[in-house]
């Protein structure tokens, strides 16, 4: 008998978008996924088309706007045609499987594609920022390439709840598109986030989303760091100063 999931699909209202995209959110590293789709979800208006509940996901409760909410969800709207898939918590292991198959069994029929972000830490900060993608079929490989977006040329490997949903979609021929972006090895990223967004989401996609707020949030996380640069300075310098002695 076929493997069954323990994860189900909670509809909240019908979907009238045609084909849509499904555009994956979930917390990871550099939160680049979750920065970025929030702000996709946010300035879109996207409602949410329903919930995915299962015994595996942490035990928190979930609240926005004074209401509690369901941890995993999925939004959607019509202009364009898009789904994301969010989370307030990051996905434990042991929950994986769960996600991944009720995404297969009960969300796949209702997406043309799928487009997964994960986060790599940066080797520099020029680094910050670079997107690369993988895909699943030849078909969004030409995606890719039409939105001028670089394929990977180097092998490897994607771990994480992002890593198992692109290997379920990869072993049951779902069209999937996975970005890996360059992000800060150690802080949230909005930088990494926006370009994603700029560079990679808009163009396959084809929607255009305000930027601005990433821009000044990645400004302040920079101007935040140079703080703590000069205030770590400032004591080195200070153990740095010879000790005056007691007698002259």
């Amino acid at each position: 008998m076929p493997e069954t999931s323990d994860g189900l699909f909670h509809r909240s209202t019908d979907l009238d978008a045609e084909s849509p995209t499904l555009v994956e959110g979930l917390p990871g590293h550099g939160l680049v996924a979750s920065i970025a789709v929030d702000q996709i979800t946010d300035q879109l208006g996207l409602e949410e088309y329903g919930s995915i509940r299962s015994d595996a996901f942490p035990p928190v409760a979930s609240f926005m706007s004074g209401m509690i909410q369901d941890t995993v969800r999925v939004y959607g709207g019509t202009d364009p045609d898009i789904m994301t898939l969010q989370s307030d918590v990051p996905i434990p292991e042991d929950a994986f499987t769960d996600l991944s198959q009720c995404v297969l069994e009960e969300l796949a029929d209702d997406f043309s594609r799928a487009i997964f972000l994960a986060g790599a830490p940066a080797q520099s900060e020029d680094q910050q920022g670079d997107v690369v993608g993988v895909a699943t079929t030849e078909a969004v490989k030409t995606d890719l390439e039409d939105a001028g977006i670089e394929l990977a040329a180097d092998s490897g490997a994607v771990g994480g709840v992002t890593g198992a949903l692109v290997n379920a979609c990869y072993q049951a021929d779902v069209p999937a598109a996975l970005l890996l972006v360059r992000a800060d090895p150690h802080l949230p990223d909005p930088a990494a986030a926006r370009s994603v967004i700029e560079t990679a989401l808009e163009p396959l996609v084809e929607f255009d989303i305000d930027t601005t707020e990433l821009r000044e949030q990645a400004e302040e996380i920079q101007r935040q760091k140079q703080q703590v640069a000069q205030q770590l300075q400032q004591r080195q310098d200070q153990q740095d100063e010879p000790v005056r002695g007691m007698f002259r």
